[in-house]
């Protein structure tokens, strides 16, 4: 699995954050990182930031697009 070592490094100030749609509120929050993986935070409290692996990336994406987790 790959070290996760960007984390330490990561500026959210300077990141480009993608947001998803909708009417004012709570966002999710979608940067993406050097290697491929991704940086994820909700609108509403900016300072806590998972970060994913390419391959967790990939993953979870792939399953979105497989509808594993549709309701």
């Amino acid at each position: 699995m790959a070290e996760k070592t960007y984390a330490e490094t990561f500026d959210a100030d300077a990141a480009e954050w993608l947001r998803s749609g909708g009417p004012a509120g709570e966002f999710v929050e979608i940067s993406r990182l050097p290697d491929g993986g991704a940086a994820m935070r909700n609108s509403t409290d900016p300072a806590t930031i998972l970060f994913f692996t390419k391959g967790e990336w990939d993953a979870f994406t792939g399953g979105v697009h497989d509808g594993e987790f549709d309701l």
